[in-house]
């Protein structure tokens, strides 16, 4: 029963981030820009991405063999650059950078999510297993780059209208200052973005050229 719930899962998975590569596509060939990529995908990206909190969960319980601390920052940094980044600075929306990450995602989520479905109908080619642990060398640095980018981009306008920042005196009685906690974000992909970035190179050194490709999760 796991692994029927688990190969639906993946299956829908799979042709949700292909349909919002499709409409991405779509809109780039019809429009010749970038301009507005973000608001022809906005919906069905934001409820997807946000969808992936559940593969946190599969790693604390165990339903998938994957390191839960890295697949929660993974799907946190994400989950915080669509929403109290992208989502709320309006100015950063039309930017390249945002082609970027969800150029870099949407490849990377479509791979990923084949070659589980595959891998858990025991047909998994090889062609499949060398694009999901060879494509990540450059998907993962492309989508670091959009991302921190875009983080970066926002700070001026996240500085100056003191979004989601709360100030002393106030009823609460605490400060919270939202433009050092996305500049202690940006920190943060210091240590764990290569750390997540070997584990991925120690996959590919382990299957690429034999051995059983099983159910991997980066």
């Amino acid at each position: 029963m796991k692994n029927c719930e688990s190969h639906w899962e993946f299956d829908t998975a799979y042709y949700r981030w292909l349909s919002v590569g499709a409409m991405g596509v779509r809109h780039y060939l019809q429009e010749g820009t970038n301009v507005g990529l973000y608001d022809a995908i906005e919906l069905p990206l934001k409820a997807f991405q946000t969808a992936a909190i559940l593969e946190v969960v599969h790693c604390m319980i165990g339903i998938v063999p994957s390191s839960a601390v890295l697949t929660a920052f993974q799907v946190t940094s994400r989950l915080v650059l669509l929403w109290p980044v992208t989502h709320s600075v309006i100015e950063v929306q039309n930017e390249k950078s945002i082609i970027l990450y969800l150029t870099a995602w949407t490849i990377t989520e479509v791979i990923r999510y084949a070659f589980y479905v595959f891998a858990l109908l025991n047909r998994l080619p090889y062609v499949l297993m060398w694009l999901r642990y060879t494509l990540f060398i450059v998907l993962y640095p492309i989508g670091v780059t959009g991302e921190l980018w875009t983080i970066y981009l926002a700070l001026p306008y996240v500085k100056s209208t003191g979004l989601y920042s709360l100030e002393l005196p106030n009823d609460y009685n605490i400060s919270f200052d939202y433009y050092s906690v996305l500049i202690f974000l940006m920190i943060l992909y210091i240590p764990i973005f290569p750390r997540l970035y070997s584990h991925m190179l120690r996959q590919r050194k382990k299957l690429i050229g034999g051995g059983a490709p099983g159910m991997k999760r980066d």
